[in-house]
């Protein structure tokens, strides 16, 4: 499925305010109530939209160590790894993926030893044959999509619509403020 700018501007919107009605999103965009009911339908419908669950701070949860395996597993055991990583409370994403390892997988703990028991947990999953972890330090840049759906509405990072100057280049600066004016 291809978004449109009002798909996206819709998107913005709700990932700024995820707890906003419809009757408000359409006052806020300038479209009618069943445009912007008919676009939520259709976002959910292809799997775009897959729902508005709060953002959770995973540290203050009490799990303030992500780490990250790399799992080399058997041929042909991909379904099965996954779904018995799917029972480890502490797995919280697993991506199939080509070089090194077989799988990626980002889990939460508490602490290093909380970490060395999901680990184990990991490990003793019929089909992983090896595994190499590393411990994030810190998330410079945290899981995101606004940039994308900013430039699917045509604005800046500033959140501001962009228009180019006759070199090409934005008139809206770093700052987000319109260097025209």
């Amino acid at each position: 499925m291809t978004l449109d700018e009002l798909d996206a501007r819709l998107l913005l919107l709700l990932t700024d305010a995820p707890r906003l009605g419809v009757l408000e999103c359409a006052r806020r965009l300038g479209v009618a109530r069943g445009t912007v009911q008919a676009r939520l339908d259709r976002l959910t419908a292809s799997g775009v939209l897959r729902g508005f669950p709060p953002e959770l701070d995973l540290a203050g949860m009490g799990y303030g160590l992500t780490a990250f395996a790399v799992l080399e597993i058997a041929q042909g055991r991909r379904s099965e790894v996954a779904s018995a990583l799917a029972a480890i409370d502490e797995v919280c994403e697993v991506h199939a993926t080509t070089g090194q390892g077989d799988l990626f997988v980002r889990v939460v703990a508490r602490s290093n030893d909380d970490l060395q028991r999901v680990i184990d947990e990991v490990v003793g999953v019929p089909g992983v044959r090896r595994t190499a972890t590393s411990i994030a330090l810190s998330t410079p840049v945290p899981p995101r999509v606004r940039p994308l759906l900013e430039r699917i509405a045509g604005r800046s990072s500033g959140g501001r619509p962009e228009s180019r100057d006759g070199d090409g280049t934005s008139a809206v600066g770093a700052t987000g403020v319109d260097r025209r004016r």
